[in-house]
């Protein structure tokens, strides 16, 4: 039997050639030549690369025999995850290798920020000696402010305690007992900026957190704050930053990503109350070889059929051919759960309802958790991970399955219950021969309706005259309704509009629109394409 070939595509560390073991053929190419990496992929059973080899559609085409892609690290940007995914080929990265790195990055930011230490060096290194030009701030006692309590972020913590620091955070999908166990107050956004001495975020870069730190939150900070970002870059909006350190609202700041890599200019890298380093948020010796070994180590699994903890397009293992076209709408499901939790989640029930329930659907669960997780917290959310983020965040899971569906052939639904009590629920299936996915259910309200890029929903109190408000106050803001949905609780007298959007809307049409309905609840949602 010939052994499965392995193409390296990049250098990796002799640990990582270890974790393969001798079961394969091991190739290696330059992945930066096109025409080499070409020549190489048409035995491929697996390929590994890092950030520079591009697999893409192109790439894909010329893999008959690919099953999986290996990302040695977090950043998936140089693979194009539907394109694997149409073509079935399993991508999997190494979403835990950097954690540590980044944490200690971000304290290394911290403290060169408190002390003016890259300033100093250079002052010293040109023969300047000017002790009292370069005067810190000790760390003890003062207040940083962690946005994004995921891995990363509880790193951080636990490492700062340690310089006698109060510990102030602002994430709304973590629960109280998951802060006190950190040792970490949770305050509001709002809070944290005018309190915090030094704000460090740690956030996924979605259209929601996009700018999340822009210029309210720069210019309600002290005047002697220091904020860092060795997440993703555009989560503190670069324009008003530059601004703000300009205008002396801030003190300074420490930058490890930006919004384009390299940055364009010097808008940001040039200011002398700025540190900045090129990425190097993984770019430790233990990151990169834990990167390879964790991916080699994936690639066995992959190739022997088993399930792959890190996957990140498919659970692994073998899924019912019945089944697989429900995971990506279960995921965008999880989504929308998400969207409509504005608040911590305790509980979390998965339901599986109809012709479904005779199969094996433990993979729908996972696809369900990793849905919501993926627009909870910061990390990769993977099919195996996801059920371990909601143990972390002391998230009841239940999920059951019946025979019975009344109005379709199958029906997912994700219920649950905030931690104040209040009840979320969405349910979806496939219909036609097309296998549309679509929402028939919002928070107790019957409904169809296709499931959109954009989504707006909001319950109001029932009566006439709330379409023309809303199609109105839409239409002067130049966003286009797609499609819309109203479904009515005539008990209770209440109505609730879900809206397909083309667009995006921002804050302040949010809150116009809220009020000019009188709006119980508005919640704007978008869900990524899979």
């Amino acid at each position: 039997m010939t052994a499965p070939v392995v193409l390296i595509a990049e250098q990796l560390s002799p640990a990582t050639l270890a974790a393969l073991g001798p079961d394969f053929e091991v190739v290696h190419v330059d992945g930066t030549d096109r025409d080499a990496l070409r020549s190489a992929l048409g035995t491929a059973d697996a390929v590994l690369v890092r950030s520079a080899t591009q697999i893409d559609a192109e790439a894909l085409g010329w893999a008959p025999k690919l099953k999986v892609i290996a990302r040695a690290g977090v950043g998936l940007d140089n693979v194009d995850i539907k394109a694997a995914t149409q073509a079935g080929v399993m991508v999997v990265n190494a979403p835990t290798s950097n954690i540590i790195s980044a944490a200690e990055l971000t304290v290394a930011h911290i403290l060169g920020l408190a002390r003016h230490l890259p300033r100093a060096h250079g002052s010293l290194s040109e023969g300047q000696w000017k002790r009292s030009s370069f005067t810190g701030t000790e760390l003890y006692e003062k207040t940083v402010g962690i946005v994004g309590l995921g891995r990363i972020g509880a790193l951080v913590a636990e490492r700062l305690k340690g310089f006698g620091v109060e510990l102030i955070a602002y994430d709304p999908y973590v629960t109280p007992v998951r802060a006190q166990q950190l040792g970490v107050e949770l305050v509001s956004l709002e809070e944290l900026v005018s309190r915090a001495d030094f704000l460090t975020i740690h956030m996924p870069r979605t259209p929601e957190t996009l700018g999340m730190i822009g210029a309210e939150q720069l210019k309600a900070m002290k005047p002697t704050a220091y904020v860092v970002n060795v997440a993703r870059g555009g989560l503190i909006d670069e324009a008003a930053l530059a601004g703000a350190l300009g205008a002396g609202e801030i003190a300074g700041a420490a930058l490890d990503v930006f919004m384009q890599e390299p940055p364009a200019d010097a808008s940001l890298t040039g200011l002398p109350n700025v540190n900045v380093t090129p990425h190097l948020g993984a770019s430790t010796e233990e990151a990169q070889e834990k990167a390879g070994v964790s991916v080699a180590k994936s690639v066995r699994l992959a190739l022997a059929g088993d399930l792959v903890p890190d996957a990140v397009n498919v659970a692994g293992g073998v899924i019912d051919e019945y089944v697989r076209p429900g995971l990506p709408l279960t995921e965008k499901l999880g989504q929308v759960f998400a969207g409509l939790a504005d608040g911590p989640i305790g509980s979390i029930d998965i339901e599986v309802h109809g012709e479904l329930a005779e199969r094996n659907v433990e993979a729908i669960r996972l696809a369900a958790l990793k849905g919501i997780f993926s627009k909870v917290v910061s990390d990769p959310v993977s099919y195996v991970n996801a059920p371990l983020l909601a143990e972390q965040r002391n998230v009841e899971v239940r999920f059951s399955k019946d025979g019975d569906s009344e109005s379709y052939r199958n029906v997912i639904t994700i219920r649950g219950a905030l931690t104040d009590g209040t009840p979320v629920s969405v349910s979806g299936t496939l219909t036609g021969p097309k296998q549309i996915e679509k929402i028939v259910e919002v928070n107790g309200y019957e409904l169809e309706l296709p499931i959109p890029a954009h989504l707006l929903v909001f319950s109001y109190t029932d009566r006439p005259g709330i379409v023309a408000t809303y199609g109105g106050l839409l239409g002067d803001a130049g966003v286009n309704i797609a499609g819309l949905q109203i479904a009515r609780d005539e008990k209770k007298g209440t109505a609730l509009s879900v809206l397909s959007i083309d667009a995006p809307i921002d804050e302040a049409l949010v809150a116009k629109l809220s009020e000019a309905i009188g709006a119980d609840r508005l919640q704007t949602i978008d869900v990524e394409e899979l």
